[in-house]
């Protein structure tokens, strides 16, 4: 029994969904045994977000004894599973006192009726302090000091196993949590090569290319338009940003109702890791509200009156005063009087602060 065959599958067992699966039935298989279980909690204890995971391979305990154990057991379970010297394997004898009724109890009411009479536990823990348990059970014969062997070599690699784990699962909860804003915010991003073919989407970024809007990936797998304007600023805008790396980023407005802009950024990156290394970041923001519902939305945050707010909104679009006014049916002079209005009631002192306020107001997740 060599613990390095279960190396592999325990680095593997990392992105596998549950992960160690094949971690678990590979030491299930190596130690004979009818049961093998792996236990954690990746937050720390206290916390209200804490969970245990429980993952195992074998036949788990009958329901009514899992249900028994939950209702009853649970709260008076006497393994002293922190008191465990780390690294250490324990059989069910050093760990339970029999004779004591708790631990009695835990014996012939969960673990012989779960065919787990007998068993090996070790305990390990990454350096943040987060600990996690491999059991190993069989119905018949006791486990003999090979299997204790091999559980205390694996223990090195299942600290470092666990902490990468503990790791991976903050960058997913942060990762969550700011695609979540992202998304309620309709931002969406591509990235593109120095010819303008398109590299990768994010799954906002895929819809807006993919739902009949203003922009497609032509035939050739370029960034295109369906405007004919746009088509001919978007070619130039690319080789622009391709060609030097330092140049500003370029900012197209691609549809006005609904809104769609789109910033193309230099991307800076010259090495790629499992993908070419993009040339372009091209950041796509929609706002699946109508102009009319926005405008609703600003007069109801500022106190604007309904032509206050069409103008504020024209603003903050990127539109100029003399711009904005023959769209929304104003002269220049009428429009800077609506202007010096919409500055005094929202705090702004001119369009970049007004701008500012609208896109850092609670609209942007509305």
């Amino acid at each position: 029994m060599a613990g390095e065959n279960l190396i592999v599958p325990l680095i593997g067992g990392l992105v596998e969904d549950p992960p160690w699966r094949g971690f678990l039935d590979a030491l299930r298989d190596a130690v004979a045994g009818d049961y093998a279980s792996l236990v954690f909690r990746p937050l720390p204890l206290g916390t209200p977000e804490a969970r245990v995971i429980h993952l195992y391979s074998g036949e788990p305990s009958p329901p009514p004894v899992s249900r028994h154990y939950r209702e009853n057991l649970y709260l008076r379970d006497p393994m002293p599973y922190h008191e465990m010297a780390e690294g250490r394997a324990f059989r069910l004898d050093q760990l339970l006192h029999l004779g004591e009724p708790a631990h009695d109890a835990y014996l012939t009411q969960l673990l012989v009726p779960s065919g787990m009479n007998h068993l090996r536990m070790i305990r390990f823990a990454e350096k943040g302090g987060t600990s996690g348990w491999i059991t190993v059970t069989r119905r018949e014969n006791e486990f003999g000091e090979e299997v204790d062997a091999l559980l205390e070599s694996l223990a090195p690699y299942l600290r470092a196993a666990l902490g990468t784990f503990v790791a991976l699962e903050r960058e997913r909860m942060t990762a969550a949590v700011a695609r979540e804003a992202v998304r309620r915010m309709n931002f969406g991003w591509l990235t593109l090569d120095g010819e303008g073919r398109v590299l990768d989407a994010d799954p906002q970024g895929t819809r807006m290319l993919e739902g009949g809007g203003p922009i497609m990936r032509g035939k050739d797998g370029r960034l295109t338009a369906r405007d004919p304007a746009l088509r001919r600023q978007l070619p130039a805008a690319i080789r622009e940003l391709a060609v030097d790396p330092q140049a500003r980023p370029r900012a197209l407005v691609l549809s006005r109702e609904p809104w769609l802009d789109l910033l193309l950024v230099p991307s800076g990156q010259r090495m790629g890791t499992t993908q070419a290394a993009p040339a372009i970041v091209c950041y796509l923001h929609a706002d699946n509200w109508s102009s009319a519902d926005r405008c609703d939305q600003l007069a109801q945050l500022f106190d604007l009156a309904p032509s206050e707010a069409r103008l504020a909104l024209a603003l903050s679009r990127g539109m100029s005063i003399s711009e904005a006014a023959p769209e929304l049916g104003l002269t220049v002079e009428s429009a800077r009087t609506y202007s010096k209005r919409i500055y005094a009631k929202t705090g702004a002192r001119g369009q970049a602060d007004l701008v500012r306020f609208i896109h850092r107001s609670v609209l942007v997740i509305a």
